[in-house]
């Protein structure tokens, strides 16, 4: 998937059903990866594969992005300048949210399941503990400046401190956004909570108040200025 990739499942189970969830991921990203020549996205956009031939999953995710696309007035958008469909934005979330499934079918209810930032975990880590995620400081990777406790939700961030500038206003003039770096979503899951991130990032300063306007969902922001915005009940989530 082009990202680092976190699995910490506890049990007798766990050895097993951490090879089950990266052979999962490994078969997304067979699928999605834009990086591959031979992905089915990338026949897609090379006009190689007729619609009619297009995998169940493929049309899920399109559908979800269409969806997507209408809930945040068209500023979350996997059609790129050029015409050709990059659901990156989407598919990270859901598919993490697909391999905490897998997990949970299997009668384990202590994970942890992180790809690119995006994180879905649920009960309690090792030292029988919540779990917790730390926000990185956008201008010093070092360093955590926040600490949230998701506690079964998903929790997902965008921002341009990892892979530059590479999140674009689709409604704009096409330029990087610039006048934030960071924002943090917590969501009922990390489908949830990767999407709106991403489009809420896509909107700048404007991308907080729509977190706080949507039910559901809590956001933390860092201006390039340096200054965090939370939502008012992002507090929830920064206590044990």
């Amino acid at each position: 998937m082009g990202m680092p990739i976190t699995v910490d499942i506890g049990g007798a189970l766990g050895a097993a059903l951490v090879d089950t969830v990266f052979d999962y991921f490994g078969h997304i990203d067979r699928r999605f990866s834009t990086y591959r020549a031979d992905s089915e996205i990338s026949a897609i956009n090379r006009g190689d594969l007729p619609v009619r031939d297009w995998s169940g999953e493929m049309m899920d995710v399109l559908a979800l992005a269409a969806q997507t696309k209408n809930q945040t007035d068209g500023y979350f958008d996997i059609r790129k300048p050029d015409g050709s469909l990059d659901p990156s934005g989407i598919v990270k979330g859901w598919a993490i949210r697909n391999a905490a499934g897998i997990v949970q079918r299997a009668g384990v209810g202590d994970f942890f399941i992180e790809a690119g930032g995006d994180i879905q975990s649920w009960g309690r880590n090792a030292s029988g503990l919540d779990w917790s995620v730390g926000i990185r400081n956008p201008f010093n990777a070092d360093e955590i400046i926040k600490v949230v406790y998701p506690r079964g939700h998903g929790v997902a961030t965008s921002g341009t401190y990892a892979r530059g500038q590479h999140i674009y206003n689709p409604l704009g003039v096409g330029g990087p956004i610039t006048e934030i770096v960071s924002l943090t979503v917590i969501g009922s899951d990390v489908f949830e909570a990767d999407r709106f991130a991403t489009a809420a990032f896509a909107m700048g300063r404007d991308g907080i108040l729509f977190i706080e306007q949507t039910p559901g969902l809590e956001g933390y922001v860092i201006g390039s200025n340096g200054r965090a915005t939370p939502t008012s009940g992002f507090g929830a989530f920064s206590r044990p």
